[in-house]
């Protein structure tokens, strides 16, 4: 029994990709905690008041059932009044939105058109729709406008959604997204937009980068810059509306924890108190980019920044010895990245002061050599 799984496991070991789960430990230069709120006393208190207040822990059963609490319909009030959108619909993780949207949203007679480095989560649900779906070359704005033009001329008379992450967290680039909605806008086409990695970190109130409208759908994770857990699917009431109605992972899953829901609301307002927060980090991550692009990372004035090593084994050596000298960084080897394009994934949070950052610099000058 199980040989198959054995064996794969063999497999993988001897190309160097073999997962194992690892603690933290170490300088935090691995985690999406840009801000620093995981760990907020801030946040802690307002948790603490919550339960004191005898907001429930566990929701006891889905949305539709009993598991609707008023956490849950004050955050989404609130975070539709934040992302200004219309209405805000709250999952368990980001990942779950995301499946969400793109099984539920596209049907059958539209198209998808995704750049090609969107998230596994978009991937997987489009396994699940039933809309035909192309990838365009990743921030190639044409490239959307191409396969929109060649599908129209092929006789598609659906809507076509476009699909892109606004920050992409294995390369650390942005969308090109003004030039995309221009896209959206001449073929009257619906953009959904991935903002896990940019909520909190970008916009004028930490709200991300895209600009909400009745064609955006925008999906905003809770577990990175917002310290707390969840997703906020953020647009038009019709799209919250229609996954209550017709997005099976929204249905069929229990709510998640009203406590957690109001976490959320606290980290939202924190956003709002204490924008010094925000820049901080990006007073921190332009110190990063001086002092690590000149080992090859990739710094483009976002948090992430990769250093890609191409080979499987070098790559995963090197994390191992800079988490030796105290440093938690991770190495990204297929196929969460693609073949040849091994990385060091360097994250700059909030976590790290300074100095941390100048001793990084330091060991991955001994590291590399």
């Amino acid at each position: 029994m199980l040989d198959f799984h054995r064996a794969d496991l063999a497999r993988l070991a001897a190309r160097d990709r073999l997962r194992v789960l690892a603690p933290m430990a170490g300088k935090d230069f691995a985690s999406n905690d840009y801000l620093g709120l995981a760990n907020s006393p801030r946040l802690a208190a307002a948790i603490a008041r919550a339960v004191e207040e005898g907001v429930p822990v566990g929701s006891g059963g889905s949305r539709l059932l009993r598991g609707n609490h008023p956490e849950h319909e004050a955050l989404e009030a609130e975070a539709a009044a934040f992302f200004g959108a219309e209405a805000s619909l709250y999952f368990s993780s980001g990942y779950a939105a995301n499946v969400a949207i793109m099984a539920t949203l596209p049907q059958r007679g539209d198209l998808i058109v995704h750049d090609a480095l969107v998230h596994a989560s978009m991937h997987e649900g489009m396994k699940l729709s039933r809309a035909g779906s192309v990838a365009a070359a990743h921030n190639d704005a044409n490239a959307f406008d191409d396969a929109i033009r060649a599908w129209r001329a092929g006789g598609g008379k659906g809507t076509v959604w476009i699909a892109v992450e606004s920050l992409y967290s294995m390369d650390g680039d942005t969308a090109p997204l003004a030039e995309l909605m221009a896209v959206a806008e001449r073929h009257d086409t619906m953009l959904i937009v991935d903002e896990a990695h940019a909520t909190g970190v970008f916009g004028d109130r930490g709200q991300g980068l895209s600009i909400a409208g009745e064609r955006v759908v925008t999906l905003h994770t809770c577990g990175k810059a917002l310290g707390c857990e969840g997703a906020l699917v953020a647009g038009p009431r019709i799209v919250r509306d229609y996954l209550v109605n017709r997005g099976r992972g929204f249905i069929f899953s229990t709510a998640p924890s009203p406590l957690m829901a109001r976490g959320v609301r606290e980290a939202l307002h924190i956003l709002a108190d204490e924008p010094e927060r925000r820049t901080a980090l990006h007073d921190r991550i332009a110190l990063a980019g001086e002092h690590l692009a000149k080992h090859g990372a990739l710094a483009g004035g976002t948090p992430i920044m990769p250093l890609i090593l191409h080979d499987n084994g070098r790559t995963m050596r090197a994390a191992q010895a800079l988490q030796a000298r105290g440093f938690d960084i991770r190495g990204i080897r297929p196929p969460t990245v693609p073949v040849g394009a091994a990385r060091l994934r360097l994250s700059i949070t909030l976590n790290v002061e300074a100095a941390d950052i100048r001793a990084l610099d330091d060991a991955l000058q001994e590291v590399l050599a």
